[in-house]
């Protein structure tokens, strides 16, 4: 080797990259382990959650009875029994009323058949015949009667089942009794592993959850409420048939799903209305229009004047988002949880002046238009 050649150096690889492919591997299988874990878990971590949001709906109750002297353990074991004894109630007498009024629908359905095919025939001038419609449910042996025998003979089958989904459900009545009887000390639990400024930001979020969660499902439950009362004594004065059970459809559908929930459950009365007579279809139709209007303006600001109001577009969002995670479970829990999270947000998040523009501009009340044309005039 001359003097004046250089030994060549190969390109050597950085050090930086065997630990990169490293971390990279390791990285990978951790992921993997965590997600088989998370799948392992994911019916103990649905109990969980379910469990959580529940013991903020009742723990507002329990709150109550303690402050005028029950012992926690007592007020949610009372809380307790009077929920359960009300779904109980719910359940089975729904359950036997949509049994017996699915079988007189069946009944009555070939006279609805030949009335609609009377008005569509003479309103229309048409020529419709609905005599194939009308056999089958004539036909003892026919689909439809098949399908009222299972369904009459099974209510049984169903109640067991329901005995059965009650039992199934001990797991979540477990963990809720324990989350609200024993509350206090849980979050004395929490907080004693947590500085003082993260306790406080953990009690808050923690009681925010607890108010507007349970502020929330019951500003639903009275509303439907008031919507099955007065829709059943519109359906009643009507003479429309199954005027409980469309009621009960009507307030709960309207209420517990956003947006198309009024529309869904109202769509189901009219049909029902319009079958027994067309006119009493047009009627009902112009009631729940028009008392979805009364409770939007009237009742629904009263009721939820304290609670969390959520905007339409987030709640539909919120129960799509739900649903598509944790299915119908998911659809049920995301109300609240949208709820407590904008409440956590406008609470802790800074808040800023909105500039004026025509994109933020609310909308004058109608009497503030009255009274300034009135100026005017004069």
């Amino acid at each position: 080797m001359t003097p004046t050649e250089a030994p060549i150096e190969r390109d050597r690889m950085p050090a930086w990259v065997p630990k990169g492919i490293v971390l990279f591997w390791v990285g990978f299988i951790l992921v993997e382990v965590v997600e088989g874990i998370v799948s392992a878990l994911r019916a103990l971590l649905v109990t969980l959650l379910v469990s959580l949001f529940l013991s903020f709906a009742i723990e507002p109750a329990v709150n109550f009875l303690a402050k005028r002297g029950w012992r926690r353990g007592g007020a949610t074991a009372l809380v307790f029994l009077g929920m359960l004894a009300v779904v109980a109630v719910f359940v089975f007498a729904i359950g036997s009323l949509v049994v017996s009024q699915v079988r007189n629908f069946v009944d009555d359905a070939p006279e609805y058949v030949q009335d609609l095919e009377e008005w569509i025939n003479d309103t229309f001038d048409a020529n419709v015949d609905f005599d194939d419609l009308r056999e089958e449910f004539d036909d003892p042996e026919g689909p439809v009667r098949g399908f009222v025998e299972d369904l009459a003979g099974n209510a049984l089958k169903a109640g067991l089942t329901a005995v059965e989904v009650i039992f199934q459900l001990f797991t979540i009545l477990l963990f809720t009794f324990y989350l609200v009887a024993d509350g206090p000390r849980l979050r004395r639990t929490i907080c004693a592993t947590l500085p003082p400024r993260r306790q406080q930001v953990v009690l808050r979020a923690w009681e925010l959850a607890i108010e507007k969660t349970g502020g929330y499902l019951y500003s639903r439950l009275i509303l439907a409420g008031l919507s099955t009362g007065f829709h059943w004594m519109v359906l009643t004065i009507m003479d429309v048939p199954y005027a409980l059970a469309l009621a009960l459809w009507v307030g709960v559908v309207s209420q517990f799903i956003p947006v198309v929930g009024t529309y869904l459950a109202g769509a189901l009365a009219v049909l029902v209305a319009v079958l027994n007579e067309p006119l009493d279809g047009a009627v009902v139709l112009g009631f729940v229009l028009v008392y979805q209007q009364v409770e939007n303006y009237l009742f629904a600001p009263r009721v939820t004047a304290h609670t969390m109001s959520l905007h339409p577009a987030v709640a539909f969002a919120s129960v799509i988002a739900g649903a598509a995670v944790l299915g119908p479970i998911g659809a049920l829990l995301a109300l609240p949880a949208a709820a407590v999270i904008q409440a956590f947000a406008s609470t802790l998040g800074e808040r800023h002046e909105v500039v004026d523009s025509e994109l933020t501009a609310e909308p004058e009340p109608r009497a503030a238009r009255r009274s300034r044309r009135q100026r005017r005039e004069r």
